[in-house]
């Protein structure tokens, strides 16, 4: 028992390392003494045996409640949870010996929000989904940030230990097989047309997504090797002299694409300082 209240204190002070993160996702932390996700005390002891119904009528609406206000969360959103609150579901739940029927039950709970998540991409005009895909990744991850954390105490004696796995790295394969993958077909093309036409995107947009794809799912960079080699470092081989012309007539393409669209190159008349001393 020592050992394990030393993984709960441990884990707490995570938690709350990870409140501040929340935070800055616009979702407030409130206090052990308020009650934000249910009307009811998280003061219950762990002495009592927790039967399956129980966790099913009782422990887990409250913890589906609260994922799916983190999951559904954006930036101008003000949602009061209580961390310490669903940690102390999540932890008596583990303790109880419902990790299994925890696990799944997140795993379906999520996995039904990214298919909605999916259909609604799905619906959005090609010259929208680029930016809409970005929003869907960013506010996921945002959401995982929060998630994680409050359920440390089933990754660890639960994923780690009986599964071999992380949950996070779960369930970002659950973004990747339910949304990414569904989408990375039609996103590629547009993304290289949009390279191609500087601005068309925000740079800052294209970025973030293609440095998504990529942390999801590496082995779609020979999909489209030449537009993740322009965000991704080191993703190619180093270049050959064989090759520089090409990347002259590459760099003289850009600079023609930045004329025509209104990025002057400056005044080219003016001598450098150096060139005058």
């Amino acid at each position: 028992m020592e050992g394990m209240e030393e993984m709960e204190e441990d884990a707490l002070e995570r938690i709350e390392d990870d409140n501040h993160n929340c935070r800055a996702e616009g979702v407030s932390v409130c206090s052990p003494a308020q009650v934000c996700v249910d009307s009811d005390s998280s003061s219950d002891t762990f002495l009592n045996a927790m039967t399956a119904e129980e966790y099913r009528t009782v422990y887990w609406p409250k913890l589906e409640r609260a994922i799916e206000h983190l999951l559904n969360q954006s930036p101008m959103d003000h949602i009061s949870i209580s961390y310490e609150q669903i940690y102390s579901h999540v932890y008596k739940c583990v303790c109880q010996q419902h990790s299994e029927l925890l696990y799944n039950d997140l795993m379906w709970k999520i996995t039904s929000h990214l298919e909605q998540v999916s259909s609604k991409l799905q619906a959005s005009p090609p010259e929208h989904l680029i930016e809409n895909f970005n929003l869907a990744l960013t506010q996921y991850t945002a959401a995982l940030h929060c998630i994680v954390p409050v359920f440390i105490y089933m990754n660890k004696f639960y994923i780690e230990t009986k599964l071999n796995r992380d949950l996070r790295d779960d369930l970002m394969k659950l973004f990747s097989d339910h949304v990414a993958e569904k989408h990375v077909g039609t996103l590629l093309p547009l993304l290289k047309k949009a390279h191609s036409m500087p601005f068309q995107v925000k740079p800052s947009t294209m970025a973030s997504v293609v440095k998504g794809l990529y942390a999801l799912r590496p082995d779609w960079v020979p999909l489209a090797p030449a537009l993740f080699s322009r965000f991704i470092p080191q993703i190619e081989p180093p270049a050959l002299e064989s090759q520089l012309p090409y990347y002259a007539a590459q760099d003289k393409k850009l600079q023609m694409d930045l004329s025509q669209n209104g990025f002057s190159r400056g005044d080219q008349s003016r001598k450098r300082a150096s060139e005058e001393s």
